[in-house]
């Protein structure tokens, strides 16, 4: 617990590559964060697939709370669109299935034959994905461990069960499965209905503050802590909670870059945007903290860059890199970087150099001339995203947010205020973790509204200002270079 006027939130933050669990100390003018225990996280190739490691998730979100020490209380976010499922006695049904098994393979055109993809997004707002829990469940279908499940429970609603033995579905992650009504906040059960999915599956919603528990005492034991501590719902997809962490000034009109291995580029709206140009457009409508919508689109984010530097054994080795590439010209290669053709993993720079040969363009011949072409194309994306949000949802902005990883990169962060020719604010690189972490203040006393709290961030994280430069008309060029491919569908 903290002292007088502060409060210390544990944040367990789990993404597709690590885990961490982060304790955040705040107060009317206080938020300070620091990283209590970080620990891998790495899928399983069984007979059967791809499998999430659940239980040595589990194990170390044990781990990190014991390391985070007393809290005031415990909030979850994760991935989306993944799910556990469990018996009538509530055991685990086997190790979660990856969303990037090819078991939808197929599925999205037998589904489309019941419910045209037309009909899908009007009814959800959810943009096309191979792997949205819908398909999956498709997929799942006659399986024994479906027809034997008697509950669903998504990742982080998982990890909140085994933490408190209490069962819940938090809004902003369900609102990814592409079974919400974005416009009432519930389950679209005619939909289900018609694809033979049992909503009876998912235990009651959750809304980001709700309460969800309080910690086992069994886990009190194995994680030290003194109890009682309760566990709050907070944005628990973890874009949720990064975008509630938008260091936005009250009034401001802004789009949202949430960069990592993936980009989120997009704007928050009152109401989602399901006309047929969106759908073309291949862009989302998540629910949000506080009733919010997060309109945005998936970009394929600096994973490019991570699996070069992986093929080049130079992982570890950015900053010399991210030095010869800001030396690179630019503009010179540069590719689509929302193709389907980047998704997979392994020789991503030989894909990238025939992707470059397609476009006509040249062709990066050292590492730090296919650096510079990442970015470059990285931020010609965000450039046609954030124009676009902004057309699709009539609404302008005067300024581009970046949170996440990518905020550190000074580079990217600049060509994306070159190529969307707005000033860009890098900050904070710890999004997610920040708004997990206010979320539960708010729902433990500090007052405010999501502004608030926002202003909050902003007086108390660090943050980097970048002004447009160049010359717009080569960017206008660049792109001209790069239509054609339809947005990634992720």
């Amino acid at each position: 617990m903290s002292g007088a006027g502060t409060k210390t939130f544990a944040a367990v933050d789990l993404g597709a590559s690590s885990g961490r669990v982060m304790a955040g100390r705040v107060g009317p003018d206080t938020l300070d964060l620091t990283e209590a225990h970080r620990f891998p996280n790495r899928p399983v190739r069984l007979s059967e697939g791809l499998r999430w490691d659940i239980l040595g998730l589990y194990g170390g979100v044990l781990d990190g709370l014991r390391a985070a020490g007393p809290v005031d209380s415990v909030g979850i976010d994760s991935w989306a669109v993944d799910y556990g499922l469990l018996d009538a006695r509530g055991a685990l049904l086997g190790n979660p299935v990856h969303y990037r098994d090819a078991r939808t393979e197929g599925v999205p055109e037998r589904v489309w034959a019941t419910v045209p993809p037309e009909t899908l997004y009007r009814a959800t707002g959810i943009q096309y994905a191979p792997f949205n829990t819908l398909y999956q469940l498709v997929a799942a279908r006659d399986t024994p461990q479906l027809l034997s499940a008697k509950r669903l429970l998504l990742i982080p609603d998982l990890i909140a069960y085994w933490l408190t033995g209490e069962q819940g579905t938090e809004l902003t992650n369900a609102s990814t499965t592409q079974l919400i009504d974005p416009r009432t906040g519930d389950w679209n059960r005619d939909l289900a209905g018609r694809l033979g999915i049992d909503l009876a599956l998912f235990p009651p919603l959750r809304r980001p503050g709700d309460p969800a528990g309080a910690l086992l005492p069994a886990v009190r034991e194995q994680t030290g802590l003194p109890g009682p501590v309760p566990v709050t719902a907070v944005g628990s997809h973890d874009t949720a909670s990064a975008v509630a962490a938008v260091p936005a000034r009250r009034g401001e009109r802004f789009a949202y870059l949430c960069t990592g291995t993936w980009s989120l580029a997009g704007l928050e709206l009152d109401a989602p945007v399901t006309t047929e140009a969106s759908r073309a457009a291949n862009f989302t409508n998540e629910l949000g903290v506080d009733g919010t919508i997060r309109f945005l689109r998936n970009i394929m984010g600096l994973w490019l860059l991570q699996e070069c530097l992986r093929a080049w054994g130079r992982e570890g080795d950015l900053a010399p890199l991210l030095a010869e590439a800001a030396r690179a010209p630019a503009l010179r290669s540069v590719v689509d970087a929302a193709a389907p053709g980047f998704l997979a993993p392994g020789a991503m720079p030989e894909r990238i150099e025939a992707a470059c040969r397609a476009t006509g363009g040249p062709v990066p011949r050292t590492p730090g001339e296919t650096t510079r072409c990442i970015l470059d194309s990285l931020a010609l994306a965000h450039r046609r995203a954030i124009r676009e949000a902004q057309r699709l949802a009539d609404r302008s902005v005067d300024v581009v947010h970046i949170v996440g990883g990518g905020a550190r990169n000074a580079l990217l962060c600049q060509l994306t205020a070159d190529a969307c020719g707005l000033p860009v604010v890098a900050g904070p690189a710890e999004a997610a973790a920040l708004g997990n972490v206010l979320v539960q203040a708010r729902a433990h006393g500090l007052p405010g509204d999501l502004a608030s709290t926002r202003e909050l961030i902003a007086r108390t994280q660090p943050l980097t200002r970048y002004e447009p430069s160049g010359d717009p008309a080569a960017w206008e060029a660049a792109e001209r270079r790069t239509e054609g491919a339809r947005p990634l569908c992720s």
